[in-house]
C-alpha cells in the first residue's frame, strides 16, 4: 500500500479506548492460543507416532493442526503484545507480512478441506481403488501442492494491496492486518483488489466448494445403500467430523466477506471466531468424532504416564 501522506505506520484498534487494556481480554486471547495450540500439537504428535495412523486421511488431519497453529499464531501473538504493551503501531512491512502468511493458511486450509472430503469420497464410494488413487506418492505431491498454491496465491493477492494508497487513515479498527479493513482506509481504486479476490472466492471457495458438496451427495447416497446398520454408522462417523469443520469453516468466511458490514464491531466478532476460536475447536471435533485419533489420543497419554512412573 503506498502512501501518499504523512503515515509511516498502521495503528491496529481493535477494541475501544475503554476496553482495549482489560485484563480480561488478554487472558480470553491467550487461553484460546495457549489451549489451540497444545491441542493442535497433540493431534500432530499423536498422528506422527502412532504406525496405524500413518493413512492419507490422518495426513490430511494432521496437516489440517498445522494450518491451524498458523492460524492463530500469525494473529494472536501480536493482538496480546498490542495489549498487553499499549503499542499499537505497526509498521507497513509488519502489517504486508502478516496478511501475507494469513492468507496463505486461509487457502491451505480451503483446499485441505476440500481433499479430506475427496479422501472420503474415494474412501466409500470407491474402496477398491482407494490405494492406487491416494498412495503414499500421491499424498505427498498433494500437500506439497496445496502449501504451494497458498503462498503463491497469497503473494499475489498482497501484491494487488500494496498497489493501493493510504491517505483516508492509518487507523485499522480489527485485530490484526486484513484486506477488508485495508480497503476502508485506501483513497485509491481497489478496482484490482476486488478482481483478485474475486477470482481466488470463485477458484479456491465456490469450485472446491461445490466440488465437496457433489462428493457428500454421493457419499451419502452410498451409505444409504448399504444394507448393514453398522456399516453405515461406521461410514457417518467418518464424515461427521469433517462435515462439521467444513461447516463452521465456510460459514464464517463467507459471512465475513461476502455479507456485507455494517459496523466495524460485526467484522471484528466474525475474524475472532473464524481466526482463533474455529482453529481451537478444529481439532476436538475430530479428536471426539474419530474413533481411531480418540483411541490413539487416550494410548499416547497412558504411554507418557506409565513413563512418568
Amino acid at each position: 500500500m503506498n502512501n501518499k501522506t504523512s503515515y509511516k505506520y498502521f495503528y491496529i484498534l481493535p477494541f475501544s479506548r475503554d476496553i482495549r487494556n482489560n485484563p480480561f481480554i488478554s487472558t480470553f486471547f491467550f487461553l484460546i492460543y495457549v489451549v489451540g495450540v497444545l491441542i493442535n500439537s497433540s493431534i500432530i504428535t499423536v498422528i506422527c507416532l502412532e504406525v496405524q495412523l500413518h493413512k492419507p486421511m490422518y495426513l490430511f488431519i494432521c496437516n489440517l493442526s498445522i494450518v491451524d497453529i498458523f492460524y492463530t499464531s500469525v494473529t494472536v501473538p501480536k493482538l496480546l503484545y498490542m495489549l498487553l504493551s499499549g503499542d499499537h503501531i505497526v509498521s507497513f512491512s509488519q502489517c504486508y507480512t502478516q496478511l501475507y502468511f494469513f492468507s496463505a493458511v486461509v487457502t491451505a486450509e480451503g483446499i485441505l478441506l476440500f481433499f479430506m472430503a475427496y479422501d472420503r469420497y474415494v474412501a466409500i464410494c470407491i474402496p477398491l481403488h482407494y490405494n492406487r488413487i491416494l498412495s503414499q506418492k500421491n499424498c505427498s505431491l498433494l500437500i506439497f501442492g496445496i502449501w504451494a498454491a497458498a503462498f503463491l496465491n497469497s503473494l499475489l493477492f498482497v501484491l494487488s494491496v500494496v498497489y493501493m494508497s493510504s491517505c483516508h487513515s492509518n487507523l485499522i479498527h480489527q485485530f490484526f492486518c486484513d484486506a477488508k479493513s485495508l480497503t476502508k482506509i485506501s483513497c485509491t481504486s481497489t478496482q484490482m483488489l476486488f478482481v483478485v479476490a474475486g477470482i481466488e472466492i470463485l477458484v479456491i471457495v465456490f469450485v472446491p466448494l461445490t466440488c465437496t458438496v457433489i462428493s457428500y451427495v454421493n457419499i451419502f447416497s452410498v451409505i444409504f445403500k448399504m444394507k448393514s446398520k453398522e456399516s453405515r454408522t461406521k461410514a457417518f462417523s467418518t464424515c461427521s467430523s469433517h462435515a462439521i469443520v467444513i461447516s463452521i469453516y465456510y460459514g464464517t468466511c463467507l459471512a465475513e466477506y461476502l455479507i456485507p458490514a455494517y459496523s466495524d464491531v460485526l467484522d471484528l466478532v466474525f475474524n475472532i471466531v473464524y481466526a482463533t476460536i474455529t482453529p481451537m475447536i478444529n481439532p476436538i471435533i475430530y479428536s471426539l468424532q474419530n474413533a481411531n485419533v480418540k483411541a490413539a489420543f487416550v494410548g499416547f497419554i497412558k504411554k507418557m504416564s506409565y513413563k512418568e512412573q
